[in-house]
């Protein structure tokens, strides 16, 4: 974790990872019919998230090259070519592939789009929520820091919540 500033190791055990996945069931409901992309580094506390959520359900984990994330054309095609159905993103991630996304909006098979590691600005998903609307792939916000294996809060986003300036946090997860 560097979220001090001094980077250190942190132990996250199964167990924590198993919690986070038990207490976050009910909003998600994921299954062996989702397919994950692994588009963070293993050595950033999201691809535990990443990793885990596909092994865990028995769903598929789709690795991207890392040039793939590098290029907002190829990944868009990678999200759409793969039916990937819970893309997990920091946020400027996700605003530089948005638009190719929106391009491929009819092949598409997403159900979530997942934020985290990092604040979002909720105005830079408008083009997203205008093309979709708030019945679209539903967008979470999800803030927490490694030392609490990764998530901690949970916060769909709305179309109002692109008039506001701050990153809405949400609320604990149980």
């Amino acid at each position: 974790s560097g979220s001090t500033g001094r980077p250190k190791g942190v132990q996250v055990e199964h167990r924590q990872i198993a919690r986070l996945f038990t207490a976050t069931d009910a909003w998600y409901g994921f299954g062996d019919s989702d397919a994950w992309p692994l588009l963070h580094s293993y050595a950033f506390d999201f691809s535990v998230w990443e990793l885990w959520g596909a092994l865990a359900y028995g769903g598929r984990l789709v690795i991207s090259p890392l040039w793939t994330t590098r290029s907002p054309q190829a990944l868009a095609a990678l999200i759409a070519d793969h039916g990937v159905t819970v893309m997990n993103a920091t946020p400027s991630l996700f605003v530089t592939v948005q638009d190719e996304l929106l391009g491929v909006a009819d092949r598409l098979a997403l159900r979530f789009v997942i934020f985290g590691g990092e604040a979002l600005q909720p105005a830079t998903l408008r083009p997203w929520l205008e093309h979709f609307g708030d019945d679209g792939p539903s967008l979470v916000n999800m803030y927490g820091i490694t030392e609490t294996t990764v998530h901690v809060t949970y916060r769909p986003i709305r179309a109002a919540d692109c008039a506001s300036g701050r990153s809405p946090i949400g609320v604990p997860i149980p």
